[in-house]
């Protein structure tokens, strides 16, 4: 009788915790983790990553609890990777571009390849991670990557219907959109986008290359006018979700196996977020009366064949690094098309 009692004393602990997908080791310490960000708390990116800790400690049975950090609060974005690797954050998001040159596998993923939506973006970037495995992130442990849908050019005052009007106008830029500004005979001006919307509104600059989202997100759409909405040349940035490599190995590979699964999932809701949000992003400024331009089917192609060249030359200059960057640029446009 007395055995019987136990044992459904024991089952009453267990069972929740195994219902969680975890089983948590009795009396063990709690782990407890930072993770840094860069997006302000009310974006849904930052929202996510919010979530993400929270389904970890969820599906750990409380065995690994997070510390989340958004808005630069913990650690600023160009350095939350440099933090990451150091132990400063445990766990870190951010812009792989916003280190140009440093990141040159993955950064090829933001090429103006034409990219249709995040989640293309999305599945494209982790697709590269996992076929190339790059050296170049591989003192950490990368969790999972995840992309914007099609970034465009704005502009604030000048309609943009073919090459001759990007002419003389300075765009705001970012990693690879500076390669898409430069092909179409603009003048890349680079900034941040907490940057962006005093230099629109002073005058600073002509026009920002971003997504859609950033009208709404970060309410570009108050000081710009036009959007061209072209597909054909449209770039990405792809961001990292990463983890200090000591870290991730002091962990058990039961919980190890649990937020590998979790990261699967999230990347997913990452690229499925990006596109809702450039859809209110469209909405935003057509509701203003903002004009988004659709280009003819032969300035399309001229836009498209500007930008070629620009793309071998990345790459070739990854060939010259010992990297295989005619297979990588290759694999990444038969990734775009298979998956659109």
């Amino acid at each position: 009788m007395r055995i019987n009692k136990l044992y459904a004393i024991v089952s009453l602990i267990i069972v929740p915790v195994m219902a969680a997908g975890f089983i948590a080791t009795a009396g063990a310490e709690t782990i407890k983790l930072t993770y840094a960000n860069f997006f302000p708390p009310f974006h849904v990116q930052s929202q996510l990553a919010e979530s993400w800790c929270k389904e970890v400690e969820k599906r750990t049975g409380g065995a690994v609890k997070i510390d989340y950090y958004p808005g630069g609060t913990l650690s600023k974005a160009p350095q939350i990777y440099d933090n990451v690797e150091m132990g400063v954050a445990d766990i870190g998001m951010t812009v792989l571009a916003y280190s140009r040159g440093r990141f040159p596998v993955l950064g090829a993923v933001d090429l103006p390849m034409g990219y249709t939506s995040g989640v293309v973006a999305t599945k494209v970037a982790n697709a590269v991670l996992e076929k190339f495995n790059p050296k170049e992130v591989q003192d950490t442990k990368v969790m999972f990557l995840h992309a914007h849908g099609p970034g465009y050019i704005n502009t604030v005052s000048k309609a943009v219907h073919n090459m001759e009007d990007m002419k003389g106008l300075k765009i705001r830029s970012t990693g690879m959109s500076t390669i898409l500004v430069k092909a179409l005979g603009g003048t890349p001006v680079a900034q941040s986008m907490g940057d962006a919307y005093q230099s629109l509104q002073k005058g600073v600059v002509d026009g920002s290359a971003h997504p859609l989202e950033a009208n709404k997100g970060w309410k570009l759409g108050e000081v710009l006018k036009y959007c061209i909405a072209e597909n054909s040349v449209a770039y990405t940035t792809n961001m990292i979700v990463t983890m200090n490599k000591s870290k991730w190995n002091s962990l058990s590979p039961e919980i190890q196996k649990t937020i590998s699964e979790i990261n699967a999932e999230w990347a997913v809701k990452h690229g499925e977020a990006w596109d809702q949000i450039d859809v209110e992003g469209r909405n935003f400024i057509v509701d203003r009366g903002n004009e988004v331009i659709t280009l003819s089917p032969e300035e399309s192609l001229k836009w498209k064949n500007a930008v070629r060249p620009s793309l071998d030359e990345y790459a070739e200059d990854l060939n010259k690094k010992g990297l295989p960057g005619s297979e990588i640029v290759q694999f990444i446009m038969d990734s775009i098309k298979q998956l659109q």
